[in-house]
């Protein structure tokens, strides 16, 4: 039987304005699209990894309001375990605003609401359900407890757990010693090491150190510069796909669930990376967030080497 891909992490409802250029502070910028995409990061690579073959089973906390049923319904839509999504009376579900220029590149604020409600005791289920061959994905758009109690039990079951450092908060060492993979882009691996990443050389700087910290696996995405990746038996760049970029907000989270569905495939580190970099070229060039993510079939027509055998 293929492995569970658990994803834990936050579900929000993203609100975004395409226009030619980001406000500045204090600016009014007038014209644009509307549109308005299911989101959030715990929700985007739970998507991600459903649609790029991992058997997914996603733990998140809504709100009982309209933008929490529609989300659950659209993760049924991709045949995703929501089982294990709670619902939390008399708060809103997350939302975030999202501004997008025409470069693509965005700024994103975001009204937490639901997710920060969730709970250590809204994943005690996993100490009798999580098993050694499982895949386990996280963020830190959640309360950081959260994230410590499910690092520590991957510890424990030996379950092979992916954290994505997004958005940064401060972790122990104690916590990251127990990591497996860590997938952080150039501005919070700044964060979690004190090196700016500019280059093959300075990533490599900066993932010897967090390799340092005990963390087995260090993949460093560097936007169009590609990925950094540094094991103990291992290094290498791997280079972005060149493509015309139309959003690349969800691009970090299609990278982290096509590679948590690419591990629960039994794909090699260096396979898994170059399969999750394909998946987040295919978003950047279509807008919004889960939208935007391709399916394993259609990757596989692209790039002609993805279907499982």
């Amino acid at each position: 039987m293929k492995p569970n891909v658990y994803v834990i992490g936050s579900t929000n409802t993203d609100m975004v304005i395409k226009s030619k250029s980001l406000p500045k502070p204090g600016e009014t910028v007038i014209g644009g699209d509307f549109f308005i995409f299911q989101g959030g990061k715990g929700a985007n690579q739970a998507v991600a990894a459903a649609k790029l073959g991992g058997d997914v089973v996603f733990i998140s906390k809504l709100g009982d309001d309209s933008f929490g049923k529609k989300s659950i319904a659209e993760f049924k839509k991709h045949k995703i375990n929501t089982k294990n999504i709670k619902q939390a009376h008399g708060i809103h579900s997350g939302v975030a605003l999202i501004l997008v220029d025409q470069k693509g590149e965005n700024s994103i604020a975001v009204a937490s609401g639901a997710n920060s409600d969730l709970k250590k005791e809204d994943v005690f289920f996993l100490k009798k359900q999580l098993k050694k061959e499982d895949i386990v994905l996280i963020q830190l758009e959640i309360p950081l407890e959260v994230v410590n109690y499910v690092v520590g039990l991957c510890h424990k079951v030996n379950s092979r757990l992916v954290l994505n450092p997004a958005p940064f908060q401060k972790m122990s060492d104690e916590s990251l010693n127990l990591v497996d993979t860590i997938t952080p882009n150039v501005i919070e691996t700044y964060s979690l090491t004190g090196v700016e990443v500019i280059d093959t050389d300075t990533a490599r700087k900066a993932a010897q150190r967090l390799l340092e910290k005990g963390i087995k696996n260090v993949l460093i995405t560097m936007g169009a510069e590609g990925i950094f990746y540094m094991s103990k038996d291992v290094e290498g760049h791997v280079a972005a796909r060149k493509v015309e970029v139309a959003d690349s907000t969800a691009a970090g989270d299609t990278f982290n669930g096509a590679f948590a569905a690419g591990l629960s495939h039994g794909m090699d580190l260096v396979t898994c990376i170059e399969f999750a970099n394909d998946a987040a070229a295919v978003s950047v060039t279509r807008m919004g967030a889960q939208d935007s993510v391709p399916s394993i079939n259609e990757l596989d027509k692209k790039f002609h080497k993805y279907v499982y055998r």
